[in-house]
């Protein structure tokens, strides 16, 4: 009998136990479930300010610096990601030339205003980008398509954009910039280097000249954080423009410099 008594308070002891346990109360070997990981926010963006030594806009020397230095732009910018979900975003940004270089029609030293919308979708280290742009400068607008792919590697980082005027109400001609280049980056301590290395082509008369080869360019960036969403850039790139494809800058091989802060949220 009491053996029993024994073997049926056993059989309770455990099947309480059991109960505890799919009541949610962990036994000492269940593994703690990990934290889940915060959701990605839906809008996220950039603020910069950049002082410039030229205006280059796919090789051409747009205020026609060449080596000199003595020229002060700025350039501020604004871009919005929104994250639409598998690995797609969508984005709008734009880009003002603020200087005192010209006769305005904006008003307050603003030359030129550009507004672009487009997407970005990325799969592992691809990245895919496909825009369009109003580009308004001189009571002119210039309308313009990007199509870039890059492929994020950690070293080479190499890319393919092609960029088309695809309507204008400027002298040049309608056409397509093909580009292929790399951006090797690396760390030295908290400050970020990057090298981008840029070959370009232009159609007939898209900068007033042949078709052919355009520019190559050669440059270094570092990128110095100050905070956890501001940071601040300096760099300088080498240009060498062919004559007879950008006819219009006044020098074949110059060197530009850039400075400025740029804010994260």
């Amino acid at each position: 009998m009491k053996l029993n008594t024994q073997v049926s308070t056993l059989l309770a002891a455990a099947m309480l136990s059991a109960a505890q346990s799919y009541a949610g109360t962990p036994s000492g070997k269940a593994p703690v479930a990990p934290a889940p990981e915060p959701a990605a926010p839906f809008v996220t963006g950039s603020f910069a300010v950049m002082y410039d030594t030229h205006f280059i806009s796919y090789g051409q020397d747009v205020w026609g610096a060449g080596a000199d230095w003595s020229d002060s732009l700025i350039h501020p910018s604004l871009e919005l990601d929104f994250n639409l979900g598998g690995g797609w975003q969508a984005y709008v940004n734009t880009w003002w030339d603020v200087n005192d270089l010209g006769v305005t029609t904006i008003g307050s030293n603003i030359q030129e205003v550009d507004v672009n919308a487009g997407f970005y979708y990325t799969s592992g280290k691809w990245k895919f980008q496909l825009g369009y742009g109003a580009w308004m400068y001189g009571s002119q607008t210039e309308h313009i398509v990007d199509g870039k792919v890059s492929y994020n590697d950690g070293m080479l980082n190499p890319f393919l954009m092609l960029h088309g005027r695809v309507a204008d109400e400027i002298s040049f001609d309608t056409g397509l910039v093909t580009q292929v280049g790399i951006a090797p980056s690396t760390t030295l301590g908290p400050v970020s280097l990057c090298f981008p290395v840029v070959v370009s082509f232009d159609t007939s008369n898209f900068h007033g000249g042949d078709a052919g080869f355009a520019y190559a360019s050669a440059g270094v960036t570092a990128t110095i954080p100050l905070t956890k969403q501001i940071s601040a850039s300096f760099g300088v790139t080498y240009y060498h423009t062919n004559d007879s494809v950008i006819p219009v800058n006044p020098d074949s091989d110059f060197v530009t410099g850039t400075a400025g802060l740029t804010v994260t949220f």
